[in-house]
């Protein structure tokens, strides 16, 4: 970033960059081991649960963690203001991880609920912070420029946690790495309160207008009805999603669902339009979710146990003094299944004699692939976006989302010539397949995520922003729930380069979908005289 282009953002963003950074620090490093945890033994540290248990309590996690925004957006609006949500989210996250740090059946569900609702308080307001830091005149043309600055923060957390997961994973447990990620969020705590002055103006709750529903009737008219049919969904004979919980988030998202639809309905004419194209937005992003957040489930499956994990000698002996390879021992299948099952697909000339072991990197590190990209490409696309600004030719936000999704598409793409590479996982995969893919998911996701936030602050009204981040999240949170239920279907394939293809044939259709859609969402933003 230049010293023209830093001049062009409020100090506050780097507040909130900081913040972001290090809360997203703890969450991803929580993600990165969260299915190994699930997977490893008992007797090991781990839970112990089945490969469908594991896949269904991930995806009914990302599911829940991201649809408490729409509550927690709520209550910034109306109640606590963005400030207060955010300290209030941070300490409950910090909470939850240290919980986990605890190797207890009630412990694990008890974080895991402390982390849904912290994440719930947190995650929409920051995002709707720094849109707010936008509204002078003097930065608002480079908002978007902004959330791609801010979601780099969250990529440099996501980027240095996994090294430390396996780290303190590997030499000292698994209730150290989850104790590493409360700390980190504890640390986001401070660095937010000691900047607060640089954001305190952008802490601003619109008054209500005549017409909008209390914040009473709002949690009546949600909460109950996603308890009722939440529990409906869960007992419904048999299932009709894959599993119980998988039929009760569904079913619990509808009321929430049709209250952004009643937003739209009831909606005054200057706020109809704006509502209802970002609904349709939302709507498209649901697949890339769907798509994108394979990563902490099937694609680490994939790490794990089909990828070429092998270090170099040179790399292993600098790994081994940073206790951070993972050492995987040839004692037959019987004694050591978990290692049987890496030397698998190995060729047998490669597979080290019984009682010798081979040094491997560790799974976690391959989360970190995804963050180094972002990290390494947002000045890139930053740039390109600036020089396509300067010539009048910069695609509109929703363009861009548009383009996201179909780079999204290709991504998939990748893993299918990873899959016939291997002649069907008959071999182990290259790492360099799982870096090409995430190289290429990278770019689709910086041109839509961080787009998406910026769209939601542009268009929504100002007294409902958080409320509509909220919804943002609420997209996120079904997308991530279907990123469980896919992955739940990986075992089903029995040639699993159509597990890919079904992600390339989702991901086209949304952007196909969006595509189709751009006349109308240009015409709603050149009404609001936004680009």
């Amino acid at each position: 970033m230049s010293k023209t282009n830093a001049a062009k953002h409020p100090k506050g963003l780097y507040v909130l960059f900081f913040t972001e950074m290090w809360e997203r620090f703890g969450y991803y490093l929580m993600l990165g081991i969260f299915s190994l945890y699930m997977l490893d033994s008992w007797d090991n540290g781990g839970m112990g649960f089945s490969a469908l248990k594991k896949s269904d309590i991930y995806g009914t996690y990302l599911g829940l963690v991201y649809l408490t925004p729409f509550i927690g957006g709520l209550l910034a609006d109306r109640v606590l203001g963005f400030r207060k949500s955010i300290l209030m989210g941070g300490l409950l996250m910090a909470a939850g991880y240290l919980t986990l740090a605890v190797h207890d059946v009630n412990a694990f569900y008890i974080g895991l609920l402390l982390i849904i609702l912290g994440n719930g308080m947190f995650k929409p307001n920051i995002s709707t912070l720094v849109g707010n830091l936008y509204n002078d005149d003097k930065y608002r043309d480079n908002k978007d420029a902004g959330f791609n600055i801010f979601y780099m923060g969250i990529n440099i957390g996501a980027f240095v946690c996994n090294f430390v997961a396996a780290y303190m994973q590997i030499n000292y447990g698994w209730g150290y790495a989850f104790a590493a990620a409360g700390v980190g969020m504890l640390i986001g705590v401070v660095v937010f309160m000691s900047g607060s002055k640089w954001v305190k103006h952008a802490d601003i709750m619109k008054p209500l207008e005549p017409g909008d529903m209390s914040t009473s009737k709002i949690l009546l008219s949600t909460l109950v009805p996603m308890f009722i049919f939440g529990v409906l969904g869960y007992l419904i004979p048999g299932n009709l999603l894959g599993t119980d919980t998988n039929d009760a988030f569904i079913f619990g998202c509808i009321p929430v669902v049709a209250f952004f639809i009643y937003l739209y309905v009831k909606a005054n004419a200057e706020d109809k339009r704006p509502i209802g194209a970002l609904l349709a937005v939302f709507g498209c992003l649901v697949i890339f979710w769907a798509v994108f957040h394979q990563n902490g489930d099937a694609l680490t499956v994939w790490a794990k146990d089909y990828t070429n994990r092998e270090m170099p000698m040179a790399v292993s002996n600098v790994a081994d003094q940073a206790g951070m390879a993972q050492t995987v021992t040839n004692n037959g299948a019987d004694t050591d299944p978990k290692s049987a099952q890496y030397f698998a697909n190995m060729a047998p000339e490669n597979v080290p004699a019984q009682g010798q072991s081979l040094k491997l990197y560790s799974t976690q590190l391959y989360q970190s692939i995804n963050p180094f990209w972002v990290v390494l490409l947002t000045p890139v696309i930053v740039g390109f976006w600036g020089f396509m600004r300067s010539r009048k030719r910069e695609p509109s936000t929703p363009t861009k989302i548009a383009i996201g999704l179909v780079i999204t598409a290709l991504s998939a793409l990748v893993m299918v010539g990873a899959v016939m590479a291997t002649n069907n996982l008959e071999s182990k995969a290259s790492s360099w397949w799982l870096i090409a893919s995430y190289g290429v998911i990278t770019v689709g996701e910086l041109c839509l995520s961080p787009m998406g936030l910026s769209l939601v602050s542009k268009l929504s009204p100002p007294r409902i922003t958080a409320l509509m981040m909220g919804g943002f999240f609420l997209s996120t949170s079904v997308g991530n729930k279907l990123s469980g239920m896919l992955s739940g279907l990986w075992e089903g394939f029995e040639d699993k380069s159509y597990f890919f293809l079904m992600n390339f044939g989702l991901a086209l259709a949304a952007a196909l979908m969006l595509f189709f859609m751009l006349r109308w969402l240009k015409a709603v933003m050149r009404e609001k005289n936004i680009h």
